[in-house]
């Protein structure tokens, strides 16, 4: 009994330290996101680009024909009855349709034949924010990678297969 007695307290006074309230060094830097490193050095590099081509120029005013259409992260985002396809996107000629949230076409960066690089505008669940995006189709038309870019963009990029 008295060997566990200064055990127990030992044990006692490290679990007391794990729960204090210290300022924690890593939360409070904010390190940037991959997305956002990607974006910074797309914008850096824009400047190097060469003269401008019909199938890169930002000459466009629509979302290209072939990345409308109803996306689904998940099978079941297709084929969902009851409303709760969270994972479902629908791409029209100049907006994103997703679960709870509506995102614009605003200014167009990049277009192409299967690719747009544009930001949006987003409302949903009272709130509006932009958000620079990129979606890009691959696959034949089978497959769209969508990739955010920014403060609040998703951590990398997501994979979403066409509903049929």
């Amino acid at each position: 009994m008295t060997r566990t007695l200064p055990l127990l307290v030992a044990t006692a006074a490290l679990a007391l330290g794990a729960c204090s309230k210290g300022p924690d060094a890593t939360a409070t830097q904010a390190l940037p996101t991959e997305t956002e490193e990607v974006f910074q050095e797309d914008a850096g590099s824009a400047s190097e680009v060469p003269e401008a081509s019909p199938t890169t120029a930002a000459s466009l005013d629509e979302i290209p024909e072939v990345v409308r259409g109803r996306w689904g992260l998940v099978a079941a985002d297709c084929t969902s009855t009851k409303g709760d396809a969270k994972g479902l996107l629908e791409v029209s000629a100049d907006q994103l349709k997703f679960y709870e949230s509506v995102a614009k076409l605003g200014t167009i960066k990049e277009a192409g034949e299967s690719r747009i690089r544009a930001t949006f505008a987003y409302t949903g669940e009272g709130q509006s924010w932009s958000q620079d995006v990129v979606l890009d189709v691959q696959d034949d038309g089978k497959t769209l990678i969508r990739r955010d870019y920014g403060p609040d963009a998703m951590p990398g990029p997501l994979k979403y297969t066409r509903c049929t």
